[in-house]
């Protein structure tokens, strides 16, 4: 990675992963527990709500239209009741994961092939950083993958432990 020791200016797209690192993706005031949505878009909405109150996203229509476009080219939902709508946008501000976690019973239908999801993580990055997205992307998709982690973040009835267990289990590589 350039940077001060090299003379040169980090890209933007660096300043972004180095802020992921440093951050964090996501942290209590964006985990929405016991989210009651009618649909997808009524849970993106729900959760970009979360991510404009941080001052994370600055236009919610605009990065709920991007979210949309996205969902509409193809399915977001992932094995496992999982739903992972993204986007890549100017209305956001840094890297960013909105969680959450569906009512007892009720579910969210984002696509997925085993059926409508109970975890939902809404992923935004700025609209420069498409590999950053790329990799959070992947690393939120491998993670995710694990029963355990799934079963860990339906189990966990409280935002500060869902967001420390998202920042401590999606790992991220700092750039460079």
């Amino acid at each position: 990675m350039s940077g001060p020791r090299d003379g040169t200016r980090p890209t933007p797209a660096e300043v972004d992963a180095l802020r992921l690192y440093d951050e964090g993706l996501t942290r209590a005031d964006l985990v929405l527990l016991d989210i009651a949505a009618e649909d997808r878009a009524d849970a993106v909405g729900q959760l970009t709500d979360l991510l404009v109150r941080a001052g994370r996203v600055t236009d919610a229509a605009a990065f709920t239209a991007a979210v949309g476009a996205r969902e509409h080219q193809m399915a977001t939902g992932l094995p496992g009741g999982v739903g992972l709508p993204h986007a890549r946008s100017a209305a956001v501000t840094q890297p960013s994961l909105a969680v959450g976690i569906t009512r007892f019973g009720q579910r969210v239908d984002f696509g997925g092939a085993d059926g409508p999801a109970d975890i939902i993580l809404l992923l935004g990055t700025p609209a420069g950083s498409l590999g950053l997205h790329l990799e959070v992307l992947a690393g939120i998709a491998r993670s995710m993958a694990l029963p355990n982690v799934r079963e860990s973040l339906r189990r966990a009835y409280d935002a500060e432990v869902i967001a420390e267990l998202v920042n401590s289990t999606f790992w991220f590589p700092p750039a460079g």
